[in-house]
């Protein structure tokens, strides 16, 4: 998990126990600016409020592999089980974390054997517990995570993601990659519908959050793909797919460079998994 909240919540009992602020009024001020913080966190520790998920949300069902064993999350079910958001200022805690390198750095989930269709747009979200740390300078505490797509459960196709080398936390260097964006939908205190879900607002972000992939735009050229050639690629946009592989971005091979992509500051493990969605199912 990212070590920033542990972090902002070190400095909220400094202030409350020590009065380490100088000023009285600027003290108020931080607690007062915690509140929604607090706020957010209470309600993504409400869900999941029941084992039944809602019907009318395409989530992946089925953990097919899953190795991780990060301290306090390492459930896998903890991706299957609901979407739990907890908004643009806080990350939830209700995820499956992944290793930043090694088998534990990537995980692979199904719909149970019924298939992702290509049908427009975006076709799947991938949900993490990104979130805002900076108003000035639109940085996030994200997770950078690899997503690749089968048909077959061996060939595996994904959509060449690529890193600019700017700042690490700014979504902005980051191209192709899930867990960069906050997430939103919380299926118990804010549900929404799964049309309302892959609705886009803007500036690549979706309404329930999320990062949002058209298998339109799979690349059969990206060097990490696992058998993927033209004719594999053009299968899964024409019939869809049934499988989604997730990898930690720390543990995939940069093109740009021949090493590692990076790994932003401020987590202990690899991408958090909160859940994916289809856009359509057959």
């Amino acid at each position: 998990m990212k070590t920033k909240l542990l972090h902002f919540f070190l400095i909220v009992s400094c202030l409350w126990t020590f009065d380490c602020k100088p000023s009285p009024s600027s003290s108020e001020e931080t607690l007062a600016a915690l509140i929604p913080l607090l706020g957010a966190s209470a309600n993504a520790s409400l869900c999941p409020k029941s084992s039944t998920l809602p019907s009318d949300i395409f989530l992946a069902n089925t953990v097919v592999s899953a190795s991780a064993n990060v301290s306090g999350f390492s459930d896998p079910k903890k991706a299957i089980n609901g979407v739990c958001g907890a908004g643009e200022l806080v990350g939830s805690l209700d995820v499956y974390a992944l290793e930043t390198t090694g088998a534990g750095a990537t995980m692979v989930l199904s719909w149970g054997g019924r298939i992702v269709k290509n049908v427009q747009d975006n076709d799947f979200i991938i949900y993490d517990n990104s979130f805002r740390i900076s108003g000035d300078t639109n940085t996030y505490a994200m997770d950078p995570s690899v997503i690749q797509v089968s048909l077959d459960g061996s060939k595996y196709c994904g959509f060449n993601p690529s890193y600019t080398a700017g700042n690490i936390n700014l979504i902005a260097s980051w191209t192709k990659f899930g867990g960069l964006r906050p997430v939103y939908y919380n299926m118990t205190t804010n549900p929404l519908s799964n049309e309302d879900l892959f609705s886009d607002v803007g500036n690549g972000f979706l309404l329930g959050g999320g990062d949002g992939f058209d298998l339109d735009n799979l690349d059969p050229n990206d060097p990490n793909d696992v058998n993927c050639d033209t004719t594999t690629a053009n299968d899964i946009k024409t019939n869809g797919f049934k499988f989604v592989k997730i990898t930690s971005a720390s543990n995939v091979i940069n093109p740009a460079t021949s090493t590692n992509f990076p790994w932003p500051p401020g987590s202990y493990n690899g991408s958090d998994i909160d859940g994916v969605v289809a856009r359509e199912l057959q």
